[in-house]
């Protein structure tokens, strides 16, 4: 192998270098800046046109330009990295990153032409494209170029050849065609164009470094291809010759890029410009935090599609048709009518419809819409499709902004409404009195503390389940019993807590979670506490991300606000809230807890909740855990940020849906399958008391309940300690 320097050592190449429009009449260089005035002129309206259409949208509440010259750096290294196309698919992840930087090498290499032409030379007399410099760039370019022409190949294989299913969907259409194989005829033709000038110029030895073109030259070589002035030309050098077609692909390979580059406001290589500023302008809370709902009682969310923000409406230029979100989607999985990409693209598709007057019809409903209501009551509020999404969609706040609109129509099911009802009535999904909220804890041989009452270290938030479901109840007893054991101070709010509102509000009914979180904020305000302990990822989710965000001044005045002003909670971030899994790590760190490490033999499994993995980043605590008790902990192929939904979150707990197999049966195979240990896994472990809900049932529906057993992290270190009996009674039938 040789490079640029290589040859400069062998050859006087102070002269290497070449003309840059050989072979071009003075009446086509001057055709060809009047095609590239044009060609300038309708991208730029392309992209006005696109960005004046973002500006009708609605405002976004988030920030998305504060700190702009850090979002484009952190924006810069996403894209130039292609981190995000590596995770999960190492093969599109290398054909990405060869497009990409092949593409970017070529677009500089020719603004390093038109600067040495027309900036350089008319000021300092002297190209600098030359020697060195020239046989550095020749090779660079080539370099890049050919990978380019390979990431080119491998996009077309997986497309054409493997018709890989993610890519092929009603959305592909023959504008992915026209876009694959525009890049590629660019690529190939830039090559035979450089070998035809080469060969044309005589082969000389400084071309070496253009590999690729110097290569072509040869094979033109060896097809004894005519030379203009050669006797091989015919008759005054006309006919088939090297440099008739160099100038036929000079101008056919000009003509495509002036194409190719008009083109891409009006279709799908605008990615390159929405991508790029999908990534700088997005939220790093998104999914986690969802938009507060306006005020203003006049406000919709999704009656018209300007009711979208522009940052929704630039999610969905942004989306590139690969399918990734649709493939990580568990509600797909289980055949479910949900697609991630196919929402987001059917948006996009009635917004450029009505833009050319296309016909006005509902955004979400039971049939007849953009979207049906059964597609958004499939979202399992999972935040899958945007850990997945290279280009940061954010499809949970668009989905919400969807289900918010169901609710406001009265479109949801009617167990969701029957989950409302019981919650406004009684503050909890079951319908139960309020007055058993404590009832779990009378099994228990100590009492809790009321922490309106006394100052306690953690004010614990035992939530729904753990409260009313009779198998979560032994969940909860076991983790009061080890908050007794490492001898902390803390108390439950008794009848003053309700349901956290988590995931009501992903389902669209925010009024409610308003309602719910204004009377948790006043009621904290009366307890004296150091931290907020929380059984449920999801409340820990609400309570740490959403809570804060609230402005209640904006409710105060409405009369369906019972609960009285107070300022904006926690927006110093002065209380620590945290997943129960994170304290108890913190007290076996200590040393409160006599845990030697070698207490149990089991061999387990452990699922990741996507409220506390992927919602917030927290994948070791209940791992550390785990190892602490002893158990032998075997990782399934899917999980931390990958971790495959229960099937429980977004209101899927309340709902029934004719799948096969059910979210929570696929999980339970992998557990017993592709682990390791395989069916030597005897114990699968969850952090959740809906994952719990959901795979105790998988275990049922799905046949294993013979096979393994659903416990918490509570429960292992409850055995591990020694302290079972006194956690566990005997769970009531069904």
């Amino acid at each position: 192998m040789f490079g640029p320097l290589d040859v400069a050592m062998t050859l006087d190449t102070s002269e290497a270098t070449r003309e840059t429009y050989w072979g071009i009449t003075s009446t086509e260089y001057a055709i060809f800046y009047l095609l590239t005035t044009i060609t300038l002129l309708v991208f730029g309206f392309g992209v006005y046109r696109r960005f004046t259409r973002y500006a009708r949208g609605d405002d976004d509440q988030f920030p998305r330009i504060d700190e702009l010259g850090r979002r484009i750096v952190r924006g810069t290294k996403i894209v130039f990295s292609n981190e995000k196309q590596f995770n999960r698919d190492l093969y599109g992840g290398l054909m990405h990153a060869f497009i990409m930087w092949g593409f970017l090498t070529l677009f500089i290499a020719t603004l390093i032409i038109f600067v040495d032409g027309y900036a350089w030379v008319p000021v300092v007399g002297d190209s600098f494209w030359i020697g060195d410099f020239y046989l550095s760039y020749q090779f660079i370019v080539d370099a890049m170029g050919l990978l380019f022409v390979v990431g080119i190949g491998m996009a077309i294989y997986r497309r054409y050849w493997v018709a890989n299913r993610r890519l092929l969907d009603r959305h592909t259409s023959s504008e992915d065609d026209v876009f694959i194989w525009t890049l590629f005829f660019l690529g190939v033709g830039g090559f035979l164009l450089e070998g035809l000038r080469i060969y044309s110029m005589g082969t000389p030895e400084f071309e070496r470094v253009s590999f690729v073109g110097y290569a072509l030259a040869l094979v033109f070589d060896a097809m004894a291809l005519p030379i203009l002035g050669a006797e091989e030309a015919g008759l005054n050098g006309g006919g088939l010759n090297a440099e008739n077609l160099h100038w036929l692909a000079w101008w056919s390979h000009s003509l495509l890029a002036f194409f190719f580059i008009a083109w891409i406001p009006y279709a799908k290589p605008f990615h390159m410009i929405s991508s790029f500023a999908n990534v700088v302008t997005r939220d790093e809370m998104a999914g986690a935090r969802l938009p507060n709902v306006p005020s203003d009682l006049d406000a919709t969310n999704a009656e018209s599609i300007d009711d979208f923000t522009w940052k929704e409406m630039l999610d969905q230029d942004a989306c590139t048709k690969c399918g990734r979100c649709s493939a990580a989607c568990p509600a797909k999985a289980s055949d479910r009518p949900l697609d991630p990409r196919n929402v987001i693209l059917d948006l996009k598709a009635y917004r450029e419809d009505l833009d050319v007057g296309g016909e006005e019809k509902p955004i979400i409903a039971d049939g007849g819409g953009v979207i049906d209501t059964e597609t958004m009551e499939s979202c399992m509020a999972c935040m899958a499709c945007m850990d997945a999404c290279p280009v940061e969609i954010e499809h949970l706040k668009s989905f919400t902004r969807l289900n918010r609109q169901m609710t406001d129509q009265g479109d949801v099911r009617s167990s969701m409404q029957d989950v409302f009802q019981n919650v406004m009535q009684d503050g909890n999904t079951f319908g139960d009195s309020p007055r058993d909220r404590a009832a779990w804890a009378d099994e228990l041989e100590f009492d809790l503390a009321d922490a309106r009452e006394e100052d306690v270290e953690y004010l614990w938030y035992v939530g729904d389940y753990p409260s009313y479901d009779e198998r979560n109840k032994q969940v909860a007893r076991s983790l009061a019993t080890i908050l007794q054991e490492a001898d902390v101070s803390f108390g439950i709010m008794f009848e003053d807590e309700k349901y956290d509102g988590n995931d009501i509000r992903r389902v669209g009914e925010e009024f409610l979670y308003v309602e719910l979180a204004g009377h948790h904020v006043e009621t904290w305000e009366d307890c004296s506490f150091e931290k907020i302990v929380c059984t449920d990822p999801h409340s820990y989710n609400t309570f740490k991300n959403e809570y804060p965000e609230l402005d209640f001044e904006e409710f105060a005045d409405d009369p369906m606000m019972p609960f009285e002003y107070t300022d904006e909670w926690n927006e110093n971030g002065e209380i620590d809230v945290l997943h129960w899994t994170q304290a108890i790590e913190e007290l076996v760190t200590e040393g409160k807890l006599d845990l030697r490490g070698d207490e149990l033999e089991y061999t387990v499994t452990y699922h990741d909740p996507c409220h506390l993995g992927r919602y917030n980043d927290e994948y070791e605590a209940p791992r550390e855990l785990i190892r602490a008790t002893g158990a032998d902990l075997h990782e399934m192929p899917r999980n931390r940020a990958d971790s495959f939904c229960c099937g429980g979150g977004g209101g899927g707990l309340w709902m029934d849906f004719e799948e096969e197999p059910k979210p929570s049966e696929e999980r339970l195979r992998e557990a017993l399958e592709d682990t390791e240990a395989g069916a030597a896994v005897e114990k699968f472990v969850v952090a959740c008391p809906m994952c719990m809900t959901m795979y105790e049932d998988g275990r049922k529906t799905g046949g294993f309940e013979d096979a393994i057993e659903i416990v918490d992290v509570a429960e292992l270190l409850i055995e591990a300690l020694g302290k079972t009996e006194k956690a566990k009674i005997e769970v009531a039938a069904d």
